[in-house]
């Protein structure tokens, strides 16, 4: 391996102080968009953690993906199933019955955005409703954590990091509908 290159054992191996593993230990966790690329790293680090990882996302777009170069699917269970199905989603919720969430699923490009406004709409607006409503008619969630980005916020054009508390107010189809 090259200077910059590691392998996947090595980065996982590291594990925060701050990290409590005893709280993850077992916990059932789900993460929708587990076969994108910030959705695998999660996955592995969740499953390095300990817990029972429930993934939910599409086939990989991109070859290569590190979905398939990490087997991703043998870290998890791995469901491949669109947010934007309400029926196909809500079953994976209801007999997996998660306790946290990290919602990562996403239409994630701005460019494409352009090209399909109603895709990117449908999946990241009416598809996180879809993962809301599945969550709230399950009773198991204690805890969720919804990923979004930054493109969400009026761009001001300032160097500073953007904030909560900052107007949101993106113009292209992306990030209007992360905003929504």
């Amino acid at each position: 391996m090259g200077k910059r290159e590691c392998a996947v054992e090595e980065v996982v191996k590291a594990e925060p102080s701050q990290i409590d593993a005893a709280y993850w230990q077992g916990r059932r966790v789900l993460v929708t968009g587990h076969s994108g690329f910030k959705g695998s790293w999660l996955t592995i680090w969740l499953q390095q953690l300990g817990c029972q990882v429930i993934g939910v996302g599409l086939k990989p777009l991109t070859e290569p993906a590190l979905f398939n170069l990490a087997n991703i699917s043998e870290l998890c269970e791995s469901h491949i199933v669109d947010i934007r199905d309400l029926r196909k989603l809500g079953a994976v919720v209801k007999q997996t019955r998660p306790e946290v969430v990290f919602h990562l699923a996403a239409q994630a490009l701005v460019r494409r955005g352009y090209r399909d406004p109603i895709e990117t709409f449908s999946t990241n607006t009416m598809g996180t409703v879809n993962v809301l409503e599945s969550l709230r008619l399950t009773g198991s969630v204690k805890a969720v954590v919804m990923v979004t980005t930054d493109k969400v916020y009026r761009n001001i054009e300032s160097l500073r990091p953007y904030e909560e508390g900052n107007a949101l107010g993106g113009f292209d189809p992306y990030s209007a509908s992360k905003a929504a």
